[in-house]
């Protein structure tokens, strides 16, 4: 133990020294507050092109666009990364509290292959991302009656297409700041960045690359969309890209400057449903434990009096298997590794929970999210390790180092495998949202530097502690399962309490989902944490519910058919993001849609083993207590 103690120790030294990095201060990075003063520069970063009807982001100059005379990149985390961000600097540069009209940025002549690539970008729907500040660049939407509404639409169009099959660009850009002034000083805090696009056909006469002019806008001539004649897309033509920017004040303060945003869609459906849902699953599980409390009080009375009425009665029902109950299952060793997996899968899912409802992975802090999970998933390989030797050794087992091997490398290699040819797909399309190769290195670098050690440092850890004991002591011969019936039967057994789960979560899965394919900002992490407490519950009862029942038709092969009745509500959940693929979605490219799809197979993978190891647990501590709590000879 003292071996295991230091090893733990270095481990968790380890930890500390990586983590050390992003501790230097309360506030993470892109999301402490900045106060400008008048006239200070400020510097338009841009992010990638998205579209939801392809998914694929490509660099914003992938397109031909203005270019700074040296693009840097500026991403921050792995999380931004793996998102597919691309943040550069930009050739926009604003003076605070300076207004500016007809600002001329550069003129570019379009090659075929930019024209092409600029109405292939049309057509797909592109949205160019730009930031400033931290915060998205916005169009604000319309209402029907022309006013503005008080939500935002992500970046704005490439352009768009004529009714005679013209291709235009947004080649001016409205911008506008809004800022909320100190009252006690000069300093002024950015709270909302908007704009308008417009597309114009700018006329010039000599051109000046030092000092550009044009006679279609100026200080006098407010542009609008529409008032003008609009910029066509063809080869060999000169595109001259312009805007204009006005700074406007704001009551709204800084803390509160990504409501707006937050607010894409009317949120009083979202939220009579979540609470609808939840209403519904609690009175469920109330009357399932209720059921089941009572039923098994009067069991256990009953078996506990026939010990001075032996002759009288027989031993029936699910007392009859307790010399089979604990006997191990097929394949006992791949269930420990799925256990140990799902073990990990729920600390990394929980903490991270905890770390949004503090505020940490808010979407200010771009690619938080993800990076949390990534770092929490390497960290709990402990966990996994330890759960799947404790496990291993009680079924008995002796070769624990293949245990933790299978534990370290199943669950991630399969992932990575889809996820690298994924991402081979991504690259053949030259898209952005291809993972480069150094931070696919860095990721491997994680997998085997660190969550492998710590898989095999909880492992020893776990089989070094004393085996459980079985509460009855288990038979030489198994005993003979009588006949089914059909409603008993494995498979549907199986897929029957995989229904209750995927009910708990699959409102809050329409958001979910919307907010990943539709370019949407998920927010309510507080719902989300409550869903998630919802599907523990849900699924450890229905769990415990079929296993009972299973138990009473003395069938004692419970292990296998405890995990995978939780975990079957995956089949539903991808079941269910194919119905959101047609029904909600306009992927019309095969290469999009086998992206779609393969990470929603990793996303159900996932879910499977986070909820078959929730079943297992509930169902496992459920078995144990019943046959401890009866007096047996």
């Amino acid at each position: 133990m003292a071996k295991a103690d230091v090893g733990l120790a270095a481990v968790l030294l380890l930890s500390c020294l990586l983590l050390l990095p992003f501790a230097r201060g309360f506030y993470l990075p892109g999301v402490a507050p900045r106060d400008f003063h008048k006239d200070d520069e400020l510097q338009v970063k841009v992010n990638k092109l998205s579209s939801t009807k392809t998914q694929l982001p490509y660099d914003y100059y992938f397109l031909d666009y203005c270019k700074p005379s040296k693009i840097m990149n500026n991403a921050e985390n792995l999380g931004e990364v793996l998102r597919g961000d691309r943040i550069e600097n930009s050739v926009y540069a604003f003076k605070m509290r300076r207004d500016e009209s007809c600002k001329v940025v550069c003129r570019t002549k379009l090659s075929s292959e930019a024209a092409k690539n600029f109405k292939e970008k049309i057509d797909d729907e592109y949205h160019v991302n730009m930031i400033l500040d931290n915060l998205p660049v916005a169009v604000p939407r319309q209402r029907r009656d022309g006013s503005q509404a008080l939500s935002y639409e992500h970046g704005f169009r490439v352009g768009y297409k004529s009714k005679d099959d013209k291709y235009y660009i947004s080649n001016h850009l409205s911008f506008k700041v809004m800022y909320h002034k100190d009252p006690e000083s000069e300093d002024a805090r950015i709270v909302g960045f908007e704009v308008i696009p417009s597309s114009m056909k700018h006329e010039y006469g000599d051109w000046d690359e030092k000092n550009p002019k044009v006679t279609t806008c100026s200080a006098d001539i407010k542009i609008t969309p529409g008032s003008n004649t609009p910029q066509e897309v063809a080869a060999d033509t000169y595109v001259v890209f312009s805007y204009d920017v006005t700074f406007q004040p704001s009551e709204i303060k800084w803390a509160s400057r990504w409501d707006t945003y937050l607010l894409m869609n009317d949120d009083q459906i979202h939220w009579f449903s979540i609470i609808n849902s939840l209403m519904i699953v609690l009175f469920l599980s109330g009357m399932v434990a209720m059921i089941m409390l009572r039923t098994l009080y009067r069991d256990i009375a009953n078996y506990n009096q026939l010990e001075t009425q032996e002759e009288a009665q027989e031993e029936t029902g699910w007392k009859l298997v307790h010399g089979d109950v604990f006997r191990p299952p097929i394949n006992s060793g791949l269930l420990c590794v799925y256990v140990g997996t799902g073990v990990q899968f729920f600390g990394m899912t929980l903490v991270t929970m905890i770390f949004a409802l503090l505020g940490f992975l808010s979407p200010s802090n771009r690619g938080g999210l993800m990076s949390a999970m990534v770092l929490l998933w390497v960290f709990m390989g402990l966990f996994a390790g330890y759960s799947s030797a404790r496990l291993y050794k009680m079924f008995k087992g002796s070769e624990w180092k293949r245990i933790t091997l299978k534990t370290a490398f199943i669950f991630p290699g399969i992932v990575f495998a889809i996820f690298f040819v994924l991402n081979a797909l991504i690259w053949e399309e030259k898209s952005s949202g291809a993972i480069p190769f150094g931070t696919m290195f860095a990721l491997v670098l994680l997998w085997f530097g660190i969550s492998v050690p710590l898989v095999f440092v909880g492992s020893y850890i776990g089989y070094k502690r004393p085996a459980l004991e079985d509460p009855v002591k288990t038979n030489k011969i198994p005993r003979q399962i009588p006949e089914q019936a059909w409603y008993m039967q494995p498979a549907f057994s199986v897929l029957i309490g995989g229904i209750l789960p995927f009910g708990a979560v699959f409102i809050e899965l329409f958001f979910i989902l919307t907010s990943i394919w539709l370019n949407q900002f998920y927010y309510i992490f507080g719902f989300l944490f409550i869903v998630f407490i919802i599907l523990i519950i849900t699924c450890a009862e229905i769990t415990i519910v079929l296993c009972y029942f299973q138990l009473c038709s003395e069938d004692y092969h419970w292990w296998w058919r405890a995990y995978l009745t939780a975990g079957s509500s995956a089949l539903y959940l991808f079941a269910y993001s194919t119905f959101y693929f047609f029904t909600k979605l306009e992927i019309t490219k095969v290469v999009s849609g086998i992206l779609y799809f393969g990470y929603m197979l990793i996303v159900s993978y996932a879910f499977f083993v986070l909820t078959g190891t929730i079943g297992f647990y509930a169902c496992f501590w459920f078995v144990r207590k019943i046959y401890s709590s009866v007096k047996i000879d």
